[in-house]
């Protein structure tokens, strides 16, 4: 199953603080905000245009096992691909004896839910595939 357009590239910054400045430096505008409990962190996407992807900028709070990524400088995290079955994509790199990060798909923001692929099987590259459940709530 081949993935339907790249949805983002995820960038981890070490405070909310950082991820403003950021996205003001680039003149970005924010489309919605969110939280994941599985990995502990807050999440601002950008606004997704006809000429681009969002980026997503993930903030770790304490205790998230992001908290120490390029030892605690954030930095790019992985490229995250749309697909309409990420449990599909899951049973398919499985059968192929390619390891996912998590046994099933992990609730994202309230829209998604997630994967990754190893990165010891892409090239040292963290690889996301991510499947829409339902509408974005937007702040």
């Amino acid at each position: 199953m081949k993935p339907m357009r790249m949805h983002h590239v995820g960038i981890i910054l070490p405070t909310l603080e950082a991820a403003y400045k950021w996205l003001e430096t680039f003149d970005l505008e924010v489309d919605y905000k969110g939280f994941v409990e599985a990995y502990q962190a807050d999440l601002i996407f950008t606004k997704y245009t006809e000429n681009e992807s969002p980026v997503e900028l993930i903030i770790p709070r304490e205790g998230s096992v992001l908290k120490n990524f390029n030892n605690g400088k954030g930095g790019i995290a992985h490229i995250a691909f749309e697909c309409e079955d990420v449990e599909a994509i899951r049973q398919d790199f499985e059968s192929r004896g390619i390891e996912m990060l998590e046994g099933s798909a992990v609730p994202g923001t309230s829209d998604i839910i997630v994967n990754f692929v190893r990165p010891k099987y892409t090239q040292g590259i963290l690889v996301e595939y991510v499947q829409t459940v339902a509408p974005i709530q937007r702040d």
